[in-house]
């Protein structure tokens, strides 16, 4: 009872207390703003990106849900009620930044973690307090225009872990050896050019590198010699020295190797660990290697490739004359054989063609002798076999048996097919079964065992391609995996001719239906210049009544350059490295049977023609003004385009088929100016497919 009395003596205790804390914390918000303040961090934030072309900071400030006022009593009892807003994570990638920071106020973010500044067109120099801040872990400063040089601070040591700064235009690092934490470094594609040694001395927990394209000379020892974790490795592209594996890091750790384009050598059998686990492009050119058929266990001996000898060593001479005499006799009566049997064949037949002439003489009826299946292919026919196109080209494979080289189908890899089934589902490549033909070589349908409906297309100009080149490249491209790709389904190397199996698209490529060619007979034929020959009058007036309802449905044309734009930022940024398309045109995108577009032929340029990540933002702005003014796109018009859009007058050039109310008409002209910025003549003002992709989601067609 008596602990009973005491309790509310206790609880108004607590309550004073409560009430104290609380008049004691809005007190204490009455004086000027500091780096206490709820408005501290956002407010160095906005400052810094003060100078920073498309840099929103009332948009910043609505995502951390602050807004500024003044540093009255009343405003500050107002904040007393909201806890600090403390920045760890500054992310503000793929937001169409451009120009200066101004690092200075950045550095007073003194709980920041995370600063991703990727994918923008930032420029200048990164100033050394960055590497040594006392709590900064990640770093992502990658796809901007940052340059100069990156000078580590001799630091005792570092928060980091994660450092990015590939696609940018530094030119050299100094002292990265107090990074004790890092464990994933990427420099790729900068102008270095020079490593320092024991450039990565104490990062010995680090498990990706990737130090490609940059431009890098001497020997690659002393960077990675103390790097016992890597599970990722790319050095490709730079002129490193050194030998393959004795220089390199336990091999037994690494998930991926890619040595390729270097100066190393090596000698090792491609029935080794290392060839099978790494594959053959990792190392493609990457120096003086010697891939032998047998292991190599020495690699002091010398390698000497396997010649089978057409005589035997230390015979007799009479024996050889006798053995000799043996085989002349026997090529003898083979060959008298043969032409015996040639000649009693074709007195047959021409016996047989006198007695049926005559029979029919005979009769009075007149038969209607009907045009025979075109498969003149024999089955017992040996090689070389050639073929011609309807533009009278010849292809040719030489080989002697059609059996002999296979068909590799990726995703039914269990399907025994050779070269001779591409034939006979072929018609021996006639022209009945012909789609197009274009710069790359001709494209052909065909329907394979298993009601299989193919496109098979001949690549003419990967015929000097090393044969386990064009292997690589083809299972490097049937791994990429999205909605709006068309991958390869599979492959045939017959000879040097090289060739590609796609699934069927039966409402053809975009070109063909936005133009209206017809149906089952899509034109692929590739350009291969941006001014591209006109194939009707861009000033036509399109028949608005004969086209199909899908043509005139703008959320139909929005939609496929949407799905356009997801497949190439699949391309560019899913991978660990950009995959370039390499020559994005329409009729390199095809059409399932509900219109979804898939982005076809894409790398192909490895083997074929080069290109950029920078070419295809190029070519996808091409595509979305076809798409928007319905015509067929020359240099000409791209000009005459993009002055159009800039004077505001692009409602003007949107295809008449269109039916557009104000609001679609506002959307599409959005696209057009989507496309503006997809060409424009300095490649560093191109957006990237990630932000195009944004942007034409924004746009929201109604």
């Amino acid at each position: 009872m008596e602990e009973c009395h005491h309790l509310p003596t206790l609880l108004l205790l607590v309550l004073f207390s409560l009430i104290n804390a609380v008049n004691s914390t809005c007190t204490s918000t009455t004086t000027n703003t500091t780096s206490s303040t709820p408005s501290a961090d956002v407010e160095l934030v906005v400052k810094a990106f003060s100078s920073v072309s498309g840099f929103n900071s009332t948009l910043f400030r609505h995502q951390y849900n602050y807004k500024f006022t003044t540093n009255t009593t009343s405003d500050a009892n107002k904040k007393c009620s909201l806890p600090p807003i403390i920045i760890t994570q500054l992310n503000l990638s793929f937001h169409n930044l451009s120009g200066a920071i101004s690092w200075k106020f950045l550095k007073n973010l003194s709980n920041l973690q995370t600063l991703d500044l990727s994918h923008n067109y930032l420029k200048g120099s990164v100033p050394n307090w960055v590497w040594s801040h006392s709590s900064l872990q990640k770093v992502n400063l990658s796809s901007n225009q940052f340059g100069g040089s990156i000078v580590i601070p001799h630091s005792p040591f570092s928060e980091l872990q994660a450092v990015n700064l590939s696609h940018n235009r530094f030119t050299s690092l100094v002292n990265f050896s107090g990074f004790f934490n890092l464990t994933s470094l990427d420099v790729s594609h900068n102008d270095l050019r020079v490593l320092e040694s024991g450039f990565l001395t104490n990062s010995t927990k680090l498990e990706t590198l990737d130090v490609s394209h940059c431009n890098f000379s001497g020997k690659l020892t002393p960077i990675i010699k103390n790097l016992r974790n890597l599970k990722y490795l790319d050095v490709s592209n730079n002129n490193l020295k050194g030998k393959f594996p004795l220089d390199f890091p336990p091999l037994e750790k690494l998930e991926y190797l890619n040595i390729s384009v270097n100066n190393f050598s090596g000698n090792f059998s491609k029935e080794s660990k290392y060839y099978h686990k790494f594959g053959k492009s990792a190392f493609l050119k990457a120096g003086n290697f010697n891939f032998s058929n047998n292991l190599v266990t020495n690699s002091k001996t010398p390698h000497y490739k396997m010649v089978k000898r057409e005589k035997p060593m230390k015979i007799k001479q009479g024996k050889n004359r006798g053995k000799k005499s043996r085989k002349m006799g026997l090529k003898l009566i083979i060959g008298v054989s043969f032409g015996s049997g040639a000649i009693v064949v074709l007195i047959s037949a021409c016996l047989y063609l006198i007695h049926r002439r005559r029979m029919v003489g005979k009769s009075k009826k007149k038969w209607v002798i009907s045009k025979p299946i075109q498969n003149p292919f024999k089955m017992d026919k040996s090689g070389p076999f050639n073929f011609e196109t309807e533009s009278g080209s010849q292809w040719m494979v030489e080989i002697k048996e059609a059996s002999s080289a296979p068909v590799v189908m990726f995703e039914k890899p269990l399907m025994s097919l050779s070269f001779k089934d591409l034939i006979s589902a072929t018609c021996h490549f006639g022209r009945e079964s012909q789609l197009a033909e274009g710069r790359c070589g001709p494209l052909y349908r065909a329907v394979l065992p298993g009601e299989l409906h193919v496109a098979i297309k001949v690549l003419e100009n990967a015929r000097g391609v090393d044969c386990d080149e064009a292997i690589a490249m083809f299972e490097d491209l049937s791994k990429l995996k999205h909605p709006n790709l068309l991958p390869i389904s599979g492959y045939c190397i017959a000879g040097k001719e090289k060739l590609v199996l796609y699934e069927y698209m039966s409402n053809g490529d975009l070109h063909s239906w936005l133009h209206e060619l017809p149906p089952g007979r899509p034109n692929v034929d590739d350009w291969s210049t941006d001014t591209w020959e006109l194939q009707n009058d861009p000033e036509a007036t399109p028949d608005i009544n004969t086209a199909s309802p899908e043509k005139i449905n703008w959320l139909m044309r929005h939609r496929i350059a949407l799905g356009v734009a997801r497949g190439l930022a699949y391309l560019h940024h899913a991978q660990s490295k950009p995959v370039v398309h390499g020559h994005l045109v329409p009729s390199n995108i095809l059409l399932t049977d509900d219109l979804e577009p898939r982005v076809a032929d894409f790398s192909m340029h490895r083997i074929e023609i080069a290109g950029s990540a920078e070419d295809d933002v190029y070519g996808f702005g091409l595509i979305v003004i076809e798409l928007m003014t319905g015509q067929i796109i020359d240099l000409e018009t791209v000009n005459k385009v993009r002055k159009t859009v800039r004077d505001g007058n692009g409602s003007r050039l949107l295809d008449p088929r269109l039916r557009l109310d104000d609001d679609s008409a506002k959307g599409a002209v959005e696209c057009l100016r989507v496309g503006y910025l997809c060409t424009a003549e300095n490649t560093s003002k191109r957006p990237t497919m990630q932000q195009v992709v944004g942007l034409l989601k924004d746009i929201q067609p109604s």
